[in-house]
Order: C-alpha cells, then structure tokens, then sequence
C-alpha cells in the first residue's frame, strides 16, 4: 500500500528524542530532518511537531540545587528550547529550507478566535516554504492547562490545518494485538473506522519520558482517523521510517487507521477536540440522545436537557452527557446557563446546541 500525501502532520516523541540518560538524540534529530527534506523536495507540506526540549536543557544544564517537578521542567524547557530550535534550524539549512518555531498552550486554542489566528499563523508559514515546528510551552503551561502531551497537540494542529494523515512517531512499532513485551504478541497493522475490539488491548502506561503513552496516542487516533485524516502510529527509532510509510517501494510494519472521507467543518473539527475547554455540563434525557445519534441531523433542544451543571455564558463549550453520565459530546451553547433552564418551559424552543456546532463522540 502507498500513500500519496501532499500535507502531513509529523509527532515525534520524547521517547525518539531522548538517549538512555535522558539527554537529547541529536543524531536522531538529524536524521528526521533528513527524512522531511525529502518529502519537502518533492512538493509535500510539513509541520512537525517535536517534543525534547526538556531533554535538551538536561544536556545543557545540571541543577545546582533542589527543585520541585514544575521548576525543573520550567527551567530545562527554557534553556532546551532554544537549543532544540536551534540544531533544527541548523539541520534543515543545510537542506537550504527555513524552519520556524511555534509555541503554543492549552488555552490558545479555548477561544475560536485564538483557534483562528493559530490556523492562520500555520497557513501563513506553510504557503510561504517554512517548515513549523511546533512545541508546547512548558516554561508557562500549569497541569490543569497542559495538553496530554504532544499526541494531543498533533491531533488538534493535523486536524485544524487540514494534513491528509497524521504520522505519530514512538519507542515501539505501533498497536499489538496483547503486551508489546509478548513474544506471541502481533502488530495490527491495519484498523478500521469502526473496529473496537483492538482496544482492550492498549496499555495505560505511560511513556518513558514523555506524559503520553499509548492510550493517548490511540485516543488521538480514532479522533483524527474520524475527522478524514489518515493515521500512522509507527517507531521513530527506525531509520527512514517517515520516508518507508510514504514510499510506493516500502512496507514497514507498523499501525495505519484507516479513515473517514468525509470532512468535517472548521468549527467541529475545533469542538471535536475542546472537551477540556468546557465550561459547564448539559445533562439530557434519553430521547434527545437517541435523536442525536440519529441518521437525520438534529439539534439539541432545551426540552431534552434534563439538568444544567457549572456556570456558563453564550457562546461557550458544553460538555453533553446522558442520565448514566455517559459522554455524549460537545457544543457550542446558544444560551447562558439561566437561560438554559427558562427556555426549556418555553413552547417555542429554538436550539441550545445547533447542529452545525455539535460534535458527537464515538464512544
């Protein structure tokens, strides 16, 4: 199977990156450019988006005296953030291609308008031959704003520019069909839209020295491969892994999720990954459930909401749920949380979520 891709969205993970003593992979960095190069030079757009910079600082710097976890990270991203960008910048002018550096939060992609100016940034850079690289800002992102890890921040960028696939590299080949340290254990080399027994298999460990692991990635996975994009979980370690998946000559063991044709529009595919952003909780009943999850396109009523939980206005991201608790989706409510609950006595009864702003989980 060959794959002709003309944007993609790269992810390389810390487990790529970063040696046994926890220092960067510069060697490795630089073969991962030369692999973007490659696709560069053949007319194919490419944002990558790299984590390391944490273990880079630790190459750069050794600390002096006790730190907590956050100072720590805050203090090796800061110092390796820099060198990081730097040895990319390095590698890719010797391929005469310009790179640029992207950091980002959690919360610059709460707000729509946030979410728009990001998209044009990216546009920006791509239509004029810059290759993004792209990065979370750990000197100043806290917990309860932080993504995942970089998986996540993959998801949202692949999905939010459009990438025909999103390639995620890690320490191991992809998703096995039972423990990764199993000698009887398989890769799955191919999973369908709508498969779910592959899951029971996922392993909730997280990465060595990363925050993900391979639920997240999985995750990330289904979500993107739901919004059109082509997913490849695939081991980074591996020379000329990218360039192997993209080649017609190649076949590298490794997971591919099939997709969905269709598209969403802009604004679900940014509802779809807001579930963090939400400000308050929609409890509906089961017929405006039913009526969700229908073949015909349907809005969510105040009539169906059975409860209203947390402090919301209009215009802000509701998290959707059953009477089990059981996640539903995600909308952008019409109405603040008090008007939420005086429309539903109302006889005329206009959408609290329309359906063009609605995004339904697969779960």
């Amino acid at each position: 199977m060959s794959y002709n891709y003309k944007k993609i969205t790269i992810k390389v993970g810390s487990n790529v990156l970063t040696k046994s003593d926890g220092t960067l992979n510069v060697a490795r960095m630089e073969h991962l450019v030369d692999q973007i190069a490659t696709l560069y030079k053949k007319g194919v757009e490419v944002i990558l988006v790299s984590s390391g910079a944490v273990a880079a600082g630790r190459r750069e710097i050794k600390l002096t005296k006790k730190l907590d976890t956050v100072s720590s990270r805050q203090l090796w991203s800061a110092v390796g953030q820099v060198k990081m960008i730097n040895y990319y910048a390095e590698f890719f002018n010797k391929h005469d291609i310009t790179c640029a550096q992207v950091l980002t939060t959690k919360d610059n992609f709460s707000d729509r308008n946030h979410y728009l100016n990001m998209k044009n940034c990216f546009t920006t850079l791509l239509d004029n031959g810059v290759v993004p690289i792209v990065n979370e800002n750990d000197t100043i992102s806290v917990s309860e704003l932080m993504f995942t890890d970089n998986d996540e921040l993959s998801g949202l960028i692949a999905s939010m520019q459009n990438s025909e696939a999103l390639i995620i590299l890690s320490n191991i080949d992809g998703i096995y069909d039972g423990d990764p340290n199993s000698t009887d254990s398989k890769i799955i080399e191919k999973i369908g839209l709508n498969e779910r027994e592959w899951m029971k298999n996922i392993s909730t460990q997280k990465s060595g020295f990363g925050r993900g692991g391979m639920l997240t990635k999985s995750s990330i996975a289904r979500k993107a491969a739901k919004e059109g994009i082509a997913v490849h979980i695939a081991n980074g370690s591996r020379d000329f892994i990218i360039t192997d998946i993209l080649s017609k000559d190649k076949e590298v063991k490794h997971t591919y999720f099939d997709h969905d044709g269709r598209k969403s529009s802009n604004v679900k595919k940014w509802i779809a990954y807001s579930d963090s952003f939400a400000k308050g909780e929609l409890v509906i009943n089961q017929g405006a459930k039913e009526a969700l999850f229908s073949s015909k396109a349907t809005s969510l009523l105040p009539i169906g909401v059975m409860e209203v939980k947390g402090i919301f206005k209009r215009g802000d991201i509701v998290k959707i749920i059953d009477e089990k608790g059981q996640l539903v989706g995600w909308g952008k409510s019409q109405y603040s949380a008090e008007k939420v609950k005086v429309e539903g006595q109302s006889p005329r009864q206009k959408p609290v979520v329309h359906y063009d702003y609605l995004y339904l989980s697969e779960e």
